[in-house]
C-alpha cells in the first residue's frame, strides 16, 4: 500500500495554526498594513475581485480570523508577507489599519515553497502559475522534480507535466490562462513539434470547440499518424473507470484494449522527461 507524502503540506499546517485554541497568545502581533510588503515569490498572479470583495465584507464584520505569516524585511519594522495575500488585500479593501500576524524567519526558497503549498492546498493556482512556481524551485534553487514533488505533495509526473506547459508559445499559454482551453488540451498540443504548428492547432481547437480527446486526434493527424479506429464494441463502465484511475495515477492518457483473451494497455507520453517519470513510477522507484 502506498503512503501519501505530506512534505511541506504538513509543515504548512504547523506553520499556520488553525483555530484559536492552537495559537499561542504570545505568537501573534498586530502589524500595520503599510509595513507589510507582498511576497515577491508569490506564485499566484491573479485574484478574483468578487472573492476579495466578499472576503473584505467578512473581515469588516468578523475581523481577520487567521493570522498572516510574515518575515522580517530589509529595514527595521518592515515585513515581507509569506502567506495570506488574499487576507492582506481584503483587509486593505475593508479599510483596516493593521492585521494579526506571526513572525517567522525563512529563506528565499521557503518563501516560494510556503506560498506555493498554501495555494496548492487550496486549489487556488492556475496550471501556468503552478508551472512557474515549480520552475523557480527547479532552476533557482536547484531542486529536482522529485524534490519538488515531496514538498508540495504531488507526483513527479505531475510536476514534470506542469512545468512542460511553459514550453508552449505565448498564444497557447494565454488561452490556458484565460480558460479557453484546459491543461489537458495544452498538454496534447505539446506533442506538435513547432510553436507555429501548436498555435495553428490551437485556433482549430477553439474554432471547432474540440474536447481533449478530439484535440489528441487532431494532433495525431497533424503529426502524420493514422487516426485510431474506434473500438468495435463499447467499453464497459468498469474498463472506463479503470482507465480513469490509471490516467489519474500516471498523469497521462491510458488506453485499455480488451480482446477475447487478454488485451493491451497503451500508456501515452509526450516527451523524454515524461517517459522517465513514468518509468520511475511504474518500476516503483521513490518519487
Amino acid at each position: 500500500m502506498s503512503h501519501r507524502r505530506s512534505g511541506l503540506g504538513r509543515g504548512l499546517d504547523a506553520l499556520i495554526p488553525i483555530g484559536d485554541s492552537e495559537l499561542p497568545a504570545s505568537g501573534v502581533t498586530q502589524i500595520p498594513l503599510d509595513k507589510i510588503s507582498p511576497n515577491p515569490r508569490q506564485p499566484r498572479a491573479n485574484f478574483d475581485p468578487d472573492e476579495l470583495t466578499e472576503l473584505a465584507s467578512s473581515i469588516r464584520e468578523h475581523g481577520v480570523i487567521q493570522p498572516l505569516i510574515v518575515t522580517q524585511g530589509e529595514k527595521p519594522k518592515q515585513y515581507t508577507l509569506i502567506t495570506g495575500e488574499r487576507r492582506l488585500l481584503a483587509a486593505r479593501e475593508a479599510g483596516l489599519n493593521s492585521v494579526p500576524a506571526i513572525l517567522r524567519d525563512v529563506s528565499d526558497q521557503e518563501l516560494v515553497e510556503l506560498a506555493l503549498v498554501e495555494n496548492v492546498q487550496r486549489a487556488d493556482l492556475s496550471p501556468l502559475e503552478a508551472a512557474e512556481a515549480y520552475r523557480q524551485l527547479a532552476e533557482e534553487f536547484n531542486l529536482s522534480h522529485e524534490d519538488i514533488a515531496v514538498r508540495v505533495g504531488k507526483s513527479r509526473v505531475t510536476i514534470t507535466n506542469t512545468i512542460r506547459l511553459l514550453k508552449l508559445p505565448p498564444a497557447v499559454q494565454k488561452a490556458v490562462a484565460e480558460g479557453h482551453i484546459s491543461e489537458g488540451h495544452a498538454r496534447a498540443l505539446l506533442a506538435l513539434s513547432t510553436p507555429q504548428s501548436q498555435s495553428a492547432a490551437l485556433q482549430t481547437v477553439i474554432r471547432q470547440d474540440l474536447n481533449v480527446r478530439q484535440t489528441e486526434e487532431l494532433v495525431r493527424r497533424l503529426s502524420g499518424e493514422k487516426t485510431r479506429l474506434p473500438p468495435k464494441a463499447e467499453q464497459s463502465p468498469e474498463v472506463i473507470a479503470l482507465q480513469g484511475r490509471l490516467r489519474e495515477r500516471l498523469g497521462t492518457k491510458v488506453s485499455l484494449n480488451r480482446r477475447r483473451k487478454g488485451g493491451t494497455m497503451v500508456i501515452h507520453y509526450y516527451s523524454d522527461e515524461e517517459l522517465n517519470a513514468l518509468v520511475d513510477l511504474i518500476l516503483g522507484e521513490e518519487l
